[in-house]
């Protein structure tokens, strides 16, 4: 059973990375801005025809909502870093992966959650047939969990760069694809009729990889940064 010192410290900074997201409400609406600008632009761009659009939906917001995630990524710990905070929940006397897992969790709320939950939009402004929305909201509430837990890895490895956020991009792209490919592949299973439960269970295997050792890995990088 969690000791309730463990409870209350992951609970006060969980508290906490949400009242400070809350105060900076224009980086959790700029993920969701881009999103909706670019989505806006691929109708003008690749012309009005629905049924090109329902074709090219699936793809596209996905592309997008990677993207869109991906802006925010190289944020996790900056402020962290920079004002001495991180340096104190690395020592203090908890579990250093749980602590981690809880600023990537605070990511997700306020980055992940947001896109899956406006999916439905996004699909209705690309003609997305109404038997993908389902697909897409769950594979979008799975698969930006493991965005954001590979994202942290890279952000976790280049906090201490003034200009990391290129850096990120190249870091983590390459493991974004095959969330990218199995998330893209549920929605047009839905689309078509078929099974998509298959591809849902391989994206929920990939978060619970990434849930096992991205900590581990963002808690060993943020620990080279602060001792180097």
């Amino acid at each position: 059973m969690m000791p309730v010192s463990l409870y209350r410290a992951l609970g006060g900074l969980l508290r906490r990375d949400l009242l400070l997201a809350y105060r900076h409400r224009g980086d959790i609406a700029n993920p969701l801005v881009f999103a909706l600008m670019v989505i806006a632009l691929f109708p003008i761009g690749l012309g009005p025809e629905r049924a090109s659009l329902a074709v090219l939906a699936p793809g596209l917001v996905w592309v997008v909502a990677l993207l869109a995630c991906l802006l925010s990524v190289d944020t996790m710990f900056r402020a962290d870093y920079e004002d001495g905070s991180l340096e104190q929940i690395l020592l203090s006397p908890h579990s250093p992966y749980l602590l981690s897992l809880t600023k990537i969790f605070a990511h997700w709320l306020v980055a992940g959650l947001p896109i899956a939950l406006l999916s439905p939009l996004l699909a209705m402004m690309l003609s997305l047939p109404a038997e993908g929305y389902i697909a897409l909201f769950f594979s979008l509430l799975i698969g930006t969990l493991s965005l954001s837990l590979i994202g942290a890895i890279g952000a976790a490895l280049t906090v201490g760069l003034k200009r990391g956020g290129l850096l990120v991009a190249l870091l983590v792209l390459p493991l974004y694809i095959p969330v990218l490919i199995f998330g893209v592949s549920t929605v047009h299973a839905a689309v078509q009729g078929m099974a998509y439960s298959g591809y849902l269970a391989i994206l929920g295997a990939l978060s619970l990889f990434a849930l096992m050792l991205a900590p581990l890995a963002v808690s060993g990088g943020l620990k080279i940064h602060l001792e180097g």
